[in-house]
């Protein structure tokens, strides 16, 4: 019999010396379930059918679509291709998307490693001695002559899994596993999210800087106007150094905004990828961005499956519930069972001649007797590490509820506020325009108009940023539902499918 065979025969009757053995085993511990989602609503009044709507950039009414999904690919409702190109560069070179890859594979390559574990271990030994033993005890005439043993064998060892430990195991790495790929989502999820906020906020601070220059100059028009009538002695001279002062004061708020503008640039180029230098300069601008009209809500109780953050907190539950049944498994006796056969001769030649074989058959009990108590005390440990996670895990649930009612009210309260501020743009802008044409005829006093011009000021940068309100809490809406990853999954599982086809 060769040693292929040999290791075939010794699978089989140590399978078949096992099988009453594995047919009477249980894993011990708790089996998971998944926790109940919550009968919770997102808010204690209901939704409106849609919000309020006012002309100009960001005005558009809303509509909320209880029931409704979020698309995969949620940041292509915004309708800007500037926009659609930076996320895409962005999934394309982004460090922190990488590494959570790398970490998922690597998950899954420790999971699958632990699987192997349910198989018998088999390896094969090969061995070549030559000695020469002391016969000084054989008398004068003896004589010492060196031997040689050549012995090649496979052996086979495994150890049943009678209480599950082993299985409990390997639950724990596949709940790891699944924990570290909703990470991987929560990464891609915070990464594009990320990108569409900051350049959100850089086309925000642009439009307010365009703003107040735009103000800068119009109150520069004036100064000059003023100096003229102060030579020609038609105005005294505190009025020019008032408006001076205006002048100053708007040009000293330009520079926090570009000192914002530059770091919200730099920003948005690390999350695509880019160092500062390499800056191509794409404009994402506000007038060119669409407002998505409808609002998908999913069912509260489908939160917490679309929540790649609660997915995770969910899977290191699972883990904690395998680690209690490992603890306990780990408390009753293990067996082991070897078995071995090969060859052993005096010759390499000899080695696989007849009457050469040696085989061995052996089993192991081990039981823990007395630790100390030491066995016991792990066991309430990780019994103590599964309520920690469990409490993680609610409050992720009640954090995620939280995040999606606060959405949902500034949702509402945006449009509202949106509106108010286009009316008193619109007033502020007239009043302004009022006031210096009475300036002009002497129909008003300068303090009256130098309140007009701050007034109108104060009101521009309020309405950009009240537009830039709306675009940003859309984008946190479809952030705070769980982005859409699922409807990815299903497609990318769908694309295999045909693939196969």
């Amino acid at each position: 019999m060769n040693v292929m065979g040999a290791m075939r025969t010794l699978y089989k009757v140590t399978a078949a010396g096992l099988a009453g053995v594995l047919l009477s085993s249980c894993a011990l511990g708790p089996d998971f379930e998944r926790p109940a989602a919550p009968q919770a609503n997102f808010s204690s009044r209901p939704l409106p059918a849609e919000t309020a709507s006012v002309d100009g950039p960001g005005g558009a009414a809303q509509r909320f679509m209880p029931g409704e999904s979020v698309a995969g690919d949620w940041w292509t409702l915004f309708q800007s291709p500037a926009l659609n190109a930076l996320v895409a560069e962005a999934i394309a070179n982004n460090p922190s998307l990488e590494a959570a890859e790398a970490s998922l594979r690597q998950a899954e390559a420790t999971y699958q490693a632990e699987a192997d574990s349910f198989f018998p271990y088999v390896q094969g030994d090969a061995n070549f001695n030559r000695a020469q033993s002391y016969q000084g005890f054989q008398g004068p005439g003896a004589t010492r002559s060196p031997y040689s043993v050549a012995t090649a064998q496979v052996s086979v060892s495994y150890s049943p899994d009678i209480f599950g430990a082993t299985r409990r195991t390997v639950e724990g790495f596949r709940a790891r596993r699944d924990n570290v790929a909703f990470q991987k989502e929560a990464a891609f999820l915070a990464l594009t999210s990320n990108v569409v906020l900051t350049a959100i906020e850089d086309a925000s601070l642009s439009a307010q800087v365009a703003a107040t220059e735009e103000i800068l100059s119009a109150q520069n028009q004036q100064l000059g106007v003023l100096r003229q009538q102060l030579e020609l002695g038609g105005i005294p001279e505190v009025q020019v150094l008032q408006q001076l002062t205006v002048v100053a004061q708007t040009r000293a708020t330009l520079a926090p905004l570009l000192k914002a503008q530059s770091a919200t640039r730099n920003r948005l180029l690390a999350l695509v990828g880019r160092f500062p230098d390499q800056d191509k300069g794409e404009v994402i601008d506000l007038t060119r961005i669409a407002l998505p009209r409808d609002l998908p809500i999913s069912l509260p109780s489908e939160l917490v499956t679309q929540r790649p953050d609660i997915r995770a907190a969910e899977a290191s539950l699972h883990a904690a519930s395998a680690d209690i049944g490992v603890a306990t498994a780990n408390i009753f006796p293990q067996l082991t069972l070897n078995a071995s056969y090969g060859s052993s001769a005096g010759s390499i030649q000899d080695l696989f001649s007849a009457g050469t074989g040696v085989w061995g058959l052996g089993a192991g009990l081990l039981q823990p007797i007395w630790r100390g108590g030491e066995l016991f005390k792990r066991r309430r440990a990780v019994i103590a590490a599964y309520d920690v996670a469990a409490a993680q895990y609610r409050g992720t649930v009640l954090g995620a509820f939280q995040n999606v009612a606060d959405v949902l009210r500034a949702l509402e309260l945006d449009a509202s506020a949106l509106a108010a501020q286009v009316e008193a743009e619109g007033a502020a802008r007239e009043n302004f325009d009022i006031a210096r044409l009475q300036l002009e005829t002497g129909g008003t006093s300068f303090l009256s108009f130098l309140d007009a011009q701050r007034t109108y000021q104060q009101a521009r940068i309020a309405l950009v940023q009240a537009q830039a309100s709306r675009f940003s809490d859309t984008a946190a809406l479809f952030v705070a539902l769980g982005g859409g990853w699922e409807s990815r999954e299903q497609e990318s599982a769908d694309a295999r499918t045909t693939q196969a086809e």
